[in-house]
C-alpha cells in the first residue's frame, strides 16, 4: 500500500510519530501528538522538506495520505487552495512576504480539515519576518499547521522554536540512498554506489550527479584543485576556476526558465496579441521579474560554490582518513593514490586546518560575502599553509 511517507528515506522514526499525529488530528482537537506548530530540522538531503510536504499530504488526505488521491496530488503541485507551500529562491524571506501570507492563510480551512503552511526555509527569514511570522504562530487561526523547515533548530528564531515541536531528521545510509536510487530512479548499481557515496547521503545530490555527466565532470576538475595549489597565484587560479564553474552550472539552471518567464509574464500583459505593446504596468512587472531572476540567480551560484567547497572537503576528510590509517571509508575512491600521496606529504594537523578553513569560507558565504573574494581568501590560506609543510 502506498503513501506520501515513502518519500522519506531512512527515517522510519519520524513517519512514526507524523502517522500518530494525522491520526490524532482526526478528533479535530490540539493534542500532545498534534498540535498547531512544527519545525523539521536535519542536514541537507535528509528530506526535511519532503516530510513537512508529506505530512500536510497526510493531514488534508481523506485517506491519511494515500499519495494517489486527488487532494495529495493536488498538495504537491501547489493547486490545493488550503495548503501554502513557501520556497524562497532568493538569499532571505522578507517582512513583506510574511504578511501577504499571512492575510492569505488568515481563513478557515475551504475544503479539508486543516489548513496548513509550510515553510521549507525558515532559516531565511529576516529578523521583522520572524518577528511578524511568531504572532501567527503564538495566535493560530481555526486549524491551521506551520510547518517549518531549516537545517538546525539554532537557526529558528528563539521565540518561534519553543512554540514548536520539533522533529530532527537524520542522513539516510549510503545503503539506503543507494536502493532509492536503483529501485526508484532505474539506475546502474555501479553509479548508484558512486552517487551515494560521494554524496554523503544527500538524496536529491545524489540523483543529479548520476543523472548528468557534466557535473560529474565538473566534480572531478573541482577535487582536483588542492592538488594544484602550490603558489599563491595558482590559488588565485583555482578560485577563479571554482567560481566559474559555479557560475556555469548556475546560469545553464536558469537561464532557458528566465527566458520562458519573462515571454510568459509579456503575454499575461497582452504583447503580441493585438501587434501593440504591453499594456500599463507590464514593463514595470517585467523589471521586477528580472530583479527576482538576479537574486534567484545569486542564490543558484552561492549555493553551487557552497556544494563545491563541500566536495573539496572530502578530499582532505579523505587525507585525514589516510593518516589516521583508516582508508576503508574514503569516499574518493577514484583519487585514491593522490590522497594517499597528499596524506604522506602533509602533517595531519594541516589537514585538520584546512578543513576548518574551508567550514569557515562556507559561514561567510552564507553571510553574503563576495563569492570570488571568499573563495580566495580561502585557496590563499590553503596555499600557504601547503607551501608551510613542503618547503
Amino acid at each position: 500500500m502506498t503513501s506520501v511517507f515513502d518519500v522519506l528515506v531512512g527515517q522510519e522514526h519520524i513517519i512514526e510519530i507524523l502517522q500518530g499525529a494525522v491520526a490524532a488530528s482526526r478528533t479535530g482537537e490540539e493534542s500532545q501528538e498534534m498540535t498547531h506548530a512544527w519545525v523539521f530540522t536535519g542536514p541537507p538531503g535528509s528530506g526535511r522538506s519532503s516530510a513537512a510536504v508529506a505530512f500536510a499530504q497526510a493531514l488534508i488526505c481523506p485517506n491519511n495520505g494515500c499519495g494517489n488521491c486527488k487532494d495529495c496530488n493536488s498538495t504537491k503541485t501547489h493547486g490545493h487552495p488550503d495548503v501554502e507551500i513557501i520556497r524562497t529562491e532568493g538569499l532571505s524571506i522578507k517582512v513583506e512576504e510574511v504578511r501577504e501570507l499571512l492575510s492569505r492563510v488568515a481563513w478557515a480551512p475551504s475544503m479539508g480539515g486543516w489548513r496548513v503552511v509550510v515553510m521549507e526555509d525558515a532559516d531565511r527569514l529576516t529578523e521583522s519576518a520572524a518577528n511578524a511570522l511568531l504572532k501567527a504562530i503564538e495566535e493560530p487561526g481555526t486549524r491551521t499547521v506551520w510547518l517549518l523547515c531549516a537545517p538546525t533548530l539554532h537557526d529558528v528564531l528563539p521565540t518561534i522554536r519553543s512554540r514548536c515541536r520539533h522533529l530532527q531528521l537524520r542522513t539516510p545510509s549510503l545503503e539506503a540512498v543507494t536502493n532509492v536510487l536503483i529501485n526508484r530512479d532505474h539506475i546502474a548499481p555501479g553509479m548508484a554506489d558512486f552517487a551515494a557515496r560521494v554524496s554523503q547521503g544527500h538524496i536529491g545530490r545524489a540523483k543529479y550527479l548520476a543523472t548528468n555527466e557534466s557535473v560529474r565532470s565538473n566534480r572531478k576538475t573541482i577535487l582536483r584543485l588542492p592538488l594544484q595549489l602550490g603558489s599563491l597565484a595558482a590559488a588565485f587560479q583555482a578560485a577563479q576556476t571554482l567560481v566559474d564553474l559555479a557560475t556555469t552550472e548556475a546560469n545553464a539552471s536558469s537561464d532557458e526558465r528566465d527566458e520562458k518567464e519573462v515571454e510568459k509574464l509579456q503575454e499575461a500583459y497582452g504583447k503580441g496579441a493585438t501587434g501593440r505593446g504591453m499594456a500599463t504596468g507590464g514593463a514595470k512587472a517585467v523589471k521586477e521579474l528580472e530583479k527576482e531572476q538576479k537574486l534567484r540567480s545569486t542564490r543558484m551560484v552561492r549555493d553551487s560554490i557552497d556544494g563545491a567547497l563541500l566536495d573539496i572537503a572530502t578530499f582532505y576528510r579523505d587525507v585525514m582518513m589516510v593518516q589516521s590509517g583508516n582508508t576503508d571509508s574514503i569516499i574518493n575512491t577514484d583519487m585514491h593514490e593522490q590522497i594517499e600521496s597528499y596524506a604522506f606529504n602533509s602533517p595531519s594537523h594541516s589537514t585538520v586546518n584546512k578543513i576548518n578553513a574551508i567550514m569557515e569560507a562556507r559561514e561567510n558565504l552564507a553571510r553574503n560575502s563576495a563569492p570570488l573574494v571568499t573563495c580566495e581568501a580561502l585557496m590563499c590560506q590553503l596555499a600557504r599553509k601547503y607551501l608551510s609543510t613542503n618547503p
